[in-house]
């Protein structure tokens, strides 16, 4: 096993300068521009005023990595990795991240090395060398670089094994993409029966939240009424992790007890009801299944339940998905240094309330298009599964 520092050499420092005030800076990658899958996300990159003074070996060439110093979370380690292929002497990086560079080309593939890092943060690798301040994940990155090994292998395997990497991704970028397509083709169906939320252009009659729904939120929870096991308790990250993936991983639970108890008093949400993220992702919705058995941080999420004969709940849900529509969330919400959208204000939002028959045929469309979903979904978990056990073979 070959040492990542004897690779690479330490990671060179990011760049973050001041504010460019006219528009002329230079162009930063941040880590809200990594994803996930190793790829650079050129969405929302910023422009910074720097010194122009030895920058030269800092602006990013074709085969860098960039390795996230900073952030991440409880449930998902800092440390991932980004491979670089946009214009050289375009982009810098900023002080949250360091860029490894190979040096020696013709013995180590940078794809390949990158592979061996992106791979190790898919197996929970980075989690040893965490330290945590002020709420940051801090990546060890000296330790960790000084730490990591890499498997050599001649430089035609490192080939091969990048080629049949580089396929299973490609094809599942093509999965995700199908997604996509397919949720931007229910938000334009949607526009086309109901027409735009922002100035209902359609002239649906139009009323406030609490008007078609009970606005409301669980009973509060105290913590010495937690537990290590029982019924999950869910915290708005847990929301959000269910609504992206559709899994939850609860680190909190309330005893089966308490639960039967909350439940029969009416307190607990019942299939079609819908739970709300209120307190820093404003407005992602979430409606309740048959098969869910499980509590709410009150507060933090907002229960809407009871609604009248004049609204269904999947058209509740994706109305609060729509750019229109989220314009007066944005407007309304309070909160300084988080935002926050209380009971109060979602109770004054305004609903359109278009014919109920024609919400009804929106739910058979959604419900067809789910089904198409579903199928892509399953070929997407076989190419996940795949590409983890082909990360395990060559790096494990």
């Amino acid at each position: 096993m070959t040492k990542l520092i004897d690779i690479t050499g330490k990671a060179l420092s990011g760049e973050w300068g001041t504010d460019d005030l006219d528009g002329t800076g230079i162009r930063v990658l941040r880590t809200t521009n990594f994803t996930n899958d190793g790829v650079v996300d050129y969405n929302d990159v910023v422009t910074r005023k720097i010194a122009k003074k030895n920058l030269d070996s800092k602006y990013l060439r074709h085969g860098d990595i960039i390795i996230e110093k900073s952030g991440g979370s409880d449930k998902q380690p800092v440390g991932r990795v980004i491979y670089f292929e946009g214009p050289e002497q375009t982009y810098l990086f900023n002080n949250f991240t360091g860029l490894l560079r190979v040096r020696d080309r013709n013995t180590w593939l940078p794809r390949y090395v990158f592979y061996s890092l992106f791979s190790n943060y898919l197996m929970g690798g980075t989690r040893a060398y965490e330290n945590r301040t002020t709420g940051l994940h801090n990546l060890q990155t000296d330790s960790y670089i000084s730490s990591f090994e890499v498997r050599p292998v001649s430089i035609e395997k490192q080939v091969e094994i990048c080629s049949n990497l580089d396929k299973i991704i490609h094809m599942i970028s093509l999965k995700k993409k199908q997604i996509s397509k397919l949720d931007e083709l229910v938000k334009s169906r949607f526009i086309e029966m109901f027409g735009e939320p922002e100035n209902n252009n359609k002239a649906w009659p139009v009323k406030s939240l609490d008007k078609l729904c009970t606005v409301g939120s669980s009973k509060r929870v105290y913590q010495s009424e937690q537990s290590s096991e029982g019924v999950p308790f869910w915290r708005i990250s847990d929301l959000v992790s269910k609504i992206d993936t559709g899994t939850v991983d609860s680190a909190l639970f309330i005893s089966e007890i308490k639960y039967t108890e909350l439940k029969r008093a009416g307190l607990v949400p019942v299939t079609g009801d819908i739970l709300v993220t209120s307190r820093g992702t404003l407005g992602r919705c979430y409606i309740i299944q048959d098969e869910d058995c499980f509590y709410f941080q009150d507060g933090m999420i907002s229960w809407l339940s009871n609604y009248s004969e004049e609204i269904t709940p999947l058209y509740l849900q994706y109305l609060f998905t729509m750019s229109g529509f989220r314009k007066q969330i944005d407007n309304t919400q309070a909160g300084s240094t988080v935002a926050y959208l209380s009971i109060a204000m979602l109770k004054k939002l305004q609903v359109m309330v278009p014919d109920k028959a024609l919400q009804e045929q929106f739910a058979a469309f959604v419900a067809q298009t789910d089904k198409s979903k579903l199928a892509v979904k399953q070929s997407l978990e076989k190419l996940e599964t795949l590409k983890k056990s082909l990360m395990q073979r060559y790096f494990g």
